[in-house]
């Protein structure tokens, strides 16, 4: 387990606007404040992928996705349903979810994360965070801190030790509307 110290401090460098790589249900992540455009650019930036794609939000708890997405109801529903394994929801956006988060859609991708470290930096920080995999576009996510550290360097401001949750792969996007899959074992192959 992550030193709770150890998290409070990436928690304050993510709200002055760091960079911090950290373990997931399924690979390192590398995340930032989602209300900071300038931190979130420069996390796409260094990962060479464009702000359009739209980005993960992850949080703790419910309360802290407030004002970013809007459910309906049948979205809340499924929101607060127990999959029992980690699901990303793509979600009615709302008024806090500016473009460079959302890629300028009318959704956003979130996901309640149960994973130790990942939660608890959320909780650290206050806040939801950006959740995107540690790699560059188009190679594979860092499976530990020392890949993250190799791949990325002094580009991250805190590397966040600690196990993925072992799922080898990011996690399934449904969504939340009707429950489709859009990645995961479940979704339809492109051909």
């Amino acid at each position: 387990m992550y030193k709770p110290a150890e998290l409070q401090r990436a928690g304050e460098i993510i709200r002055r606007g760091g960079l911090v790589a950290y373990p997931t249900e399924g690979v390192f992540g590398l995340g930032c404040d989602p209300a900071n455009r300038e931190a979130v650019l420069r996390l796409c930036q260094l990962k060479l992928r464009s702000w359009r794609q739209g980005l993960i939000l992850i949080a703790s708890r419910h309360a802290q996705l407030e004002g970013w997405i809007a459910p309906s109801p049948a979205e809340a529903d499924r929101l607060a349903g127990d999959a029992g394994r980690p699901i990303t929801w793509i979600v009615s956006a709302g008024p806090l979810a500016a473009f460079w988060i959302t890629g300028g859609r009318d959704s956003l991708a979130v996901r309640l994360t149960q994973h130790p470290v990942a939660a608890g930096l959320c909780a650290a920080a206050g806040m939801p965070l950006v959740s995107t995999s540690a790699n560059r576009n188009g190679h594979p996510a860092a499976q530990n801190a020392l890949q993250a550290r190799r791949w990325f360097g002094e580009d991250l401001h805190w590397i966040c030790g600690g196990a993925t949750g072992g799922l080898g792969s990011a996690t399934e996007i449904r969504r939340a509307c009707d429950g489709q899959v859009l990645r995961g074992s479940a979704a339809p192959r492109r051909t």
